[in-house]
């Protein structure tokens, strides 16, 4: 396991992180039972990954609690912890400044500890990024002063809203959509580097799609069902064009993270992981890089071919 830099005061960060969505009860696509979720992060720590993401509203707060509980006794000092603002435990969404201490005590009573190495909104509306505009970032400097966390940041989508963030606030964390089929993102990832903030990658397998499970008559029963056929047909096309250009015959989701951690930007990937034999899939990852003339291949090809089409999340 190859380890970055993240923010200041943390360790270096395991470039492959454990997503914490899939650790909670009813958390989505699909629930875990805590038995599991305990084996994944136990398997986890064993490959050597030290950084670890929930958020509230993972499994209405046990992914938070199953986390606190697998981590129970393991040196603070060794692992890095991110949470998040915005998705509440209850189901709802509460952006508002006032809330984000009563938020963040909640994560740390769950989590078991005493502070967070980072706190990010929760993929907010673009109105509460900028720091001229909120107070929100006043309340995560006193949070930061007062010990409960390191650092604080956003979770976002597109290049737009992080240079909006990165240039209005002292943000030292951002954690972005980016995979092969998705990097409007990318274009914030020197500011990113100027300015020394970290950088989480989230969907790198895009939904699924760069699993390379999928293909144009595939049909989605959870919250996937949002995309049309025609979505469903164009994505297909899409990774199938991927495929010629990685050349990739079983190990489709290998490259795709591969693509992902060939950025020095990029301090961890946080592919999701439904069971054990997906997460070691996924750690085989960094022993199977990308060169440097496929990832500019694949970057060819989102712009002449996929940024225009404004693929739907």
């Amino acid at each position: 396991m190859k380890y970055n830099r993240y923010i200041n005061n943390t360790p270096l960060v395991s470039e492959i992180g454990l997503g914490g969505w899939q650790l909670g009860h009813n958390s989505g696509y699909q629930g875990m039972s805590e038995k599991d979720a305990l084996e994944l992060i136990e398997k986890s720590l064993e490959y050597g990954i030290n950084f670890f993401d929930t958020a509230p509203n993972y499994g209405n707060g046990t992914s938070e609690e199953r986390l606190g509980k697998a981590l129970k006794g393991i040196d603070k000092s060794k692992i890095v912890i991110n949470t998040k603002f915005g998705h509440t435990d209850s189901g709802i969404t509460n952006f508002n400044s006032d809330y984000i201490r009563d938020s963040l005590e909640g994560s740390l009573k769950r989590l078991q500890v005493d502070y967070v190495d980072s706190l990010i909104v929760h993929n907010p509306p673009s109105e509460f990024l900028d720091g001229n505009k909120n107070d929100h970032y006043e309340i995560l400097e006193r949070l930061i002063d007062e010990g409960k966390i390191k650092a604080y940041g956003a979770s976002l989508d597109t290049y737009k809203d992080i240079k909006l963030l990165l240039n209005t606030t002292n943000a030292k964390v951002i954690e972005v959509f980016f995979n092969m089929l998705h990097q409007d993102s990318s274009q914030a990832f020197d500011l990113a580097m100027e300015k020394e903030v970290g950088v989480i990658g989230k969907i790198p397998l895009d939904s699924g799609w760069l699993s390379g499970k999928y293909n144009a008559e595939s049909t989605f029963y959870d919250i996937r069902s949002r995309w049309s056929r025609q979505d469903i047909q164009t994505r297909a096309h899409l990774v199938n064009r991927v495929k010629e250009i990685v050349q990739a015959n079983n190990n489709l989701a290998q490259k795709a993270i591969s693509f992902c951690l060939a950025y020095d930007a990029v301090s961890t990937v946080i592919p999701g992981n439904a069971n054990v034999a997906q997460l070691t899939s996924n750690v085989e990852s960094a022993n199977n890089p990308i060169s440097r003339e496929v990832v500019d291949t694949l970057e060819d090809f989102y712009q002449n071919e996929v940024k225009h089409l404004n693929l739907p999340w």
